[in-house]
């Protein structure tokens, strides 16, 4: 790994970003952006952090400088992609569909430990050949795990035993959640962690070192241990290099 040396030995992670139209200073226009609090987690766990804007192609030249990789929150899947019509409140960016699905067969390719958060999860899932729940109200009845506008909400999981999740984060956390889809189906992986209405809240590849995603926002809470457990494996890349 080229970026080794330049951090003396710290992982670099990339996270994907949002392409959005933002507001600062005296500028109103197009942004490559992402919440700090994604990259304060990650320097405090002791990654050094590398942004990773939407682009149309070198995903394999962006992964092959990394030790570990983040799939951030964010606008749903397309629907298209596991085979629906889009639900009235499914909101897509196509954009970020085709990158991080990029990125991800280029991780899965030289076997990057990958963590996705929330949007990142549901990635994961239907890039595996899984689906999703378009609008999650619907079914369980409830608007906990999306309260409404910029709020968030909390909610109660279990971690499934012998899960490497529940080595990070415990047998049974409260987590800040903000989704209105979830994961249905996910092929290759295994459900490790579920609220009490049945929601899947992670899922892992029980054949790879570190290969997960989780439904809740870690980085807007206090379960720190997935940051810490990602970080881990990364510096196993590092010593690997």
């Amino acid at each position: 790994m080229t970026a080794v040396g330049a951090t003396q030995g710290r992982p670099v992670i990339g996270l994907s970003t949002y392409r959005e139209q933002a507001a600062w200073s005296v500028w109103n226009m197009s942004a490559d952006l992402l919440p700090s609090v994604y990259t304060r987690s990650v320097e405090a766990a002791g990654g050094v952090v590398v942004l990773l804007p939407p682009q149309v192609e070198g995903m394999a030249q962006v992964v092959s400088r990394l030790d570990g990789l983040i799939i951030t929150g964010g606008a749903d899947v397309d629907p298209e992609r596991y085979g629906q019509m889009p639900h009235p409140m499914t909101k897509v960016r196509r954009d970020r569909d085709a990158w991080e699905f990029g990125l991800l067969d280029a991780a899965d390719r030289v076997g990057l430990p990958t963590l996705g958060i929330c949007r990142g999860m549901q990635v994961m899932a239907v890039r595996a050949g899984g689906s999703l729940e378009q609008d999650l109200p619907d079914v369980v009845g409830h608007e906990e795990h999306a309260p409404g506008g910029n709020s968030f909400g909390w909610t109660s999981i279990a971690t499934r035993e012998g899960s490497r999740v529940r080595t990070f984060v415990g047998d049974r956390v409260q987590v800040s959640c903000h989704h209105h889809q979830s994961v249905l189906s996910h092929p290759g992986f295994e459900a490790t962690a579920r609220a009490a209405d049945g929601t899947i809240e992670a899922i892992e590849d029980p054949e790879r070192p570190f290969w997960l995603g989780v439904q809740w926002h870690p980085e807007s809470g206090e379960d720190h241990g997935l940051f810490l457990g990602l970080i881990e494996a990364a510096s196993g890349v590092n010593a690997r290099a």
